[in-house]
């Protein structure tokens, strides 16, 4: 396989309501580290590195760009030239076509969600490599999971003739919805159906064809960004909210005559809720899967899922359970109840809660912060700003400001001033002066910010410059 000939597209969207709270619509599943030390974004592309290289193609909204640069960087990749970002999330469909635009036309696009779980990784590498193969002579190839189950939480695709050429490929019979449970176990019983993993290989100018032919709606609108994504600068919002919102798999796969499928068994979940983790994490002799960084004491207690953070976590007597502790929210369900979770992320959305948004720790481009303490009156707030990185030039009406530096050099800018501070020097900044805080050293910038004053709110920001010295 010429590695010059295919890339990886990496699907990083998706809000991971499922699996709230650890994850939230500003930091979703796919950039937690939920199965090492690595996040499931990077074990991604680290786990397709090997065949394509650096040629690995990114497609996520804005909101959640500075999470994939930062995580790119991290694993040695320059990040540009190689994210896409949409506007707003309008499926895979879409997605999938300015992806396709991205790239030559005979390039065979590996198209890979970033927040599965592959336990037999090389036994995955086997299928991509088949699969590019079958994709260069003209087919689209979908991945079928072996299922071990009767499963109801996943769509499934029924194999039909052997397709000749290529060991092991059957072409697509049909697609078929979730189904109930004795349908489920009927599909079971029968063999020949799989699990639809969402996963597909095929030639950037073939799926474009195919768009084409079976979505015109959703090819002409990709096709109408066609001059922004070959310049490689942003979409325009208006544009590309106009495309229909449709997934690959009904707009394309279920319709084309090309479709193939190759079935694989590679240890693979698509995380998709509490018991799905439940069932890859490493498990005590009594079944439970612990990730606590305190002391977790577990008596008479098995199947449980036990995630938090450092304190004691105590059960007794609880059995197939998920309980889920983070620092500003606390989640327990009953295991077989998990893919229920995502209504109680719905739900605070709906009430406007900074939960369904963020975590205790929020991230920016230039670093994160997090709220240690609120009150009538005050705020204490921890701030760290990565190596180089500074926040926008601002001001507060409502506010003001007494900044500790407890790790490394903090340049502030106050009014006409410029001052370097080192650790245990403190800065005050009264309401309404402008003001910018930055890292000029090569280690991470830590402060501890205490606002006073009668509204704290973090809409009360006036910027005057951008994170990149724009005036606004």
């Amino acid at each position: 396989m010429r590695r010059k000939a295919v890339r990886a597209v990496i699907l990083a969207g998706g809000s991971g309501t499922r699996l709230w709270p650890l994850s939230r619509q500003a930091f979703p599943k796919q950039f937690l580290p939920l199965l090492g030390q690595r996040s499931l974004f990077q074990q991604t592309v680290e786990r397709v590195r090997p065949l394509v290289g650096d040629e690995v193609c990114v497609v996520a909204t804005r909101d959640v760009a500075h999470l994939v640069d930062r995580q790119l960087r991290d694993l040695g990749i320059d990040p540009h030239g190689r994210v896409i970002l949409e506007p707003v999330g309008r499926n895979t469909a879409p997605a999938v076509g300015v992806a396709a635009l991205a790239a030559p036309a005979d390039t065979v696009l590996l198209v890979l969600p970033s927040d599965h779980a592959i336990r037999d990784e090389d036994a995955f590498r086997s299928a991509l490599e088949r699969a590019a193969g079958a994709a260069a002579a003209g087919n689209l190839v979908t991945f079928g999971i072996a299922p071990s189950r009767p499963e109801t939480g996943y769509g499934y695709i029924q194999a039909g003739e052997p397709l000749p050429g290529f060991d092991g490929f059957r072409r697509v019979a049909r697609f078929v919805e979730k189904p109930d449970l004795a349908t489920a176990r009927r599909y079971l019983d029968e063999g020949g159906y799989y699990w639809n993993s969402g996963m597909f290989a095929f030639r950037a100018g073939t799926i474009l064809e195919e768009l084409a032919r079976h979505a015109p709606d959703v090819w002409a609108g990709v096709e109408a960004l066609r001059n922004a994504v070959e310049a490689g600068g942003d979409l325009p919002a208006d544009g590309y909210a106009r495309i229909p919102k449709i997934s690959i798999d009904y707009a394309v796969m279920e319709r084309s005559e090309r479709g193939v499928v190759l079935p694989v068994d590679p240890g693979w979940s698509d995380l998709g809720s509490f018991a799905a983790l439940l069932d890859v994490l490493a498990r005590d002799e009594a079944g439970n899967a612990v990730r606590v960084d305190g002391l977790p004491l577990l008596e008479d207690s098995r199947g449980n899922l036990v995630w938090a953070g450092d304190k004691v976590v105590a059960l007794v007597g609880v059995t197939d359970t998920v309980v889920v502790d983070t620092a500003d929210a606390l989640l327990v369900c009953p295991k077989d109840r998990s893919q229920d979770v995502r209504r109680v992320a719905e739900a605070l959305a709906r009430q406007g809660r900074e939960e369904a948004v963020h975590h205790r720790t929020v991230h920016r481009p230039w670093g994160t912060f997090t709220t240690l303490e609120e009150a009538d009156g005050h705020k204490v707030k921890r701030i760290t700003v990565y190596p180089g990185q500074r926040l926008s030039l601002q001001l507060h009406h409502h506010r003001a400001e007494q900044w500790v530096v407890v790790r490394g050099t903090a340049r502030v800018t106050r009014g006409d001033e410029v001052l370097d501070l080192t650790v245990g020097q403190t800065v005050h900044i009264p309401r309404g002066e402008k003001h910018r805080l930055e890292n000029p050293d090569e280690g991470l910038l830590e402060i501890i910010e205490v606002q006073t004053g009668d509204y704290l709110g973090e809409d009360d920001i006036v910027r005057l410059q951008d994170d990149y010295g724009r005036t606004l």
